[in-house]
């Protein structure tokens, strides 16, 4: 399997080929080409061995991760190698990052697929953190071996934390299992906070890697919701 980001900058996209038996999964509707020969094929996040509880589940909790309950699968079906394009819906980079030993936590939306090797599984990071982080009440947690496909609006950078770092929130993209967080203000008083524009941020203790998107989707939509004309009905 080879993952290359074939695409960098404000369009970022990722070129994945596999070989004969190998397996890659996305997000439903992440794919924009494939070859002849990849036999695509949907499935669930359910695990398979759980029921219609556990399908309940995973389909409230893929809600609350800001991601499909579905992911689309790819295969070769004819022996041979094949490849497959993927790309995220908004504009911005995809980095491809290794699973195993380390384990990555997704924040919501971040995920855009990986390989067969990779554990999918959701982790609730908690009410509080949920609403005042605007990452999501549930996170992606990629463990097992193989490679993650990420995607962030803006530029995505790689960030290696010894002891702690600052995040202003809306910018999380990944980070590694052990890092911790909290949700604070920005600066030492909440009035300097708010005129500061940055409100809250989140604060990570340990070591680890982090991924950071450097733009706020939510703060364009915040700026383009009043440019644009009244809905009508």
């Amino acid at each position: 399997m080879n993952v290359k980001i074939d695409t960098e900058g404000a369009f970022g996209s990722a070129l994945v080929t596999l070989e004969a038996g190998e397996k890659f999964v996305s997000e439903a509707g992440a794919m924009y080409r494939t070859s002849s020969n990849m036999e695509i094929t949907v499935e669930s996040r359910k695990k398979e061995d759980e029921g219609m509880w556990g399908t309940f589940k995973a389909g409230v909790k893929s809600m609350l991760a800001g991601e499909s309950f579905f992911l689309s699968s790819y295969t070769p079906n004819d022996g041979q190698s094949g490849e497959v394009g993927l790309a995220p819906t908004h504009q911005g980079e995809v980095s491809s990052v290794k699973v195993g030993p380390e384990i990555w936590i997704c924040s919501g939306g971040s995920y855009l697929g990986s390989s067969g090797g990779v554990d999918l599984d959701t982790q609730y990071q908690g009410l509080s953190k949920g609403m005042f982080s605007k990452e999501g009440l549930v996170f992606v947690k990629a463990s097992g071996k193989g490679d993650l496909l990420v995607n962030g609006f803006g530029r995505i950078s790689s960030v290696d934390v010894s002891g702690g770092i600052t995040i202003d929130n809306g910018h999380l993209i990944a980070f590694t299992e052990g890092l911790e967080y909290t949700i604070n203000k920005a600066g030492s008083g909440w009035i300097s906070s708010m005129m500061s524009g940055e409100g809250l941020v989140m604060k990570f203790n340990g070591n680890g890697k982090v991924l950071v998107q450097s733009h706020d989707p939510s703060r364009l939509g915040g700026v383009l919701g009043p440019l644009l004309p009244p809905r009508e009905g």
